[in-house]
């Protein structure tokens, strides 16, 4: 009887942080006999001694690359775990989503299992474990810190949300829902206008002060008198 045919669990890889640079997601790998970090990274960590070597790696196209240097005892805190590694620095583009690359001797110094059919990474120190889904991990953005940025323009878009404007603003707003096709030709080149007049430094700028205050002079009143004739009619009339 054949066993049923999986997919690719992908790569396994776990959260670690090493001093007060969280790192991401490294990337567990059984063929690397290395633990390897690019220099980018190196130069982000504070209290690195970079020590010269001798070592040549061969990548998989057969090609000969020569590390920057090596450093030693690297604390890299894993979960609840912390542990010393040795790392290989070489100069090359850091990968964003897996930023390093852990190898056999982490591997053996922390003990690790690997589960490929259930997804499952154990870390072990002595006779404590963590344990670590990685399916579950995949699902999930690497750092809580990071901006993902979605580009995508929907119905929602075209929603109004009322707020309090100012009279100006809720008159211009309204027009422009309005307008015929000279109208929105004529903003058009008003705008093309704007686009081409050089922006004031704000240090040159110079503005009006507008009195908003309105003094209302109070009128004095003055009376008048009446006309003779207009007098002697009044008197005809009691």
């Amino acid at each position: 009887m054949l066993p049923p045919k999986l997919q690719d669990p992908g790569s396994f890889t776990i959260p670690c942080t090493i001093g007060d640079l969280e790192v991401g997601r490294a990337l567990i790998d059984l063929g690397a006999s290395i633990n390897l970090m690019s220099l980018s990274m190196f130069k982000k960590i504070d209290g690195l001694e970079l020590k010269p070597t001798r070592i040549t790696l061969q990548l998989t196209d057969k090609s000969l690359k020569y590390p920057s240097g090596v450093v030693e005892d690297v604390l890299v805190k894993v979960d609840k775990f912390l542990f010393r590694v040795d790392f290989v620095i070489m100069e090359m583009e850091e990968n964003g989503d897996v930023p390093l690359i852990l190898g056999i001797p982490f591997m053996k110094t922390a003990r690790v299992l690997i589960d490929v059919e259930n997804g499952k990474l154990k870390v072990g120190v002595q006779d404590e474990e963590v344990n670590f889904d990685v399916f579950k991990a995949m699902s999930h953005p690497k750092d809580d810190k990071a901006c993902f940025q979605v580009d995508i323009i929907d119905e929602v878009c075209m929603t109004k949300k009322a707020c309090d404007v100012s009279p100006l603003e809720r008159t211009l707003i309204n027009e422009c829902e309005d307008l015929n096709e000279e109208e929105e030709k004529l903003i058009d080149e008003c705008l093309t206008d704007l686009e081409l007049l050089k922006e004031i430094p704000t240090e040159e700028a110079s503005f009006e002060k507008i009195d908003t205050k309105v003094e209302v002079k109070e009128k004095k009143l003055e009376l008048k008198l009446l006309p003779k004739k207009r007098k002697e009619d009044d008197s005809d009339d009691e």
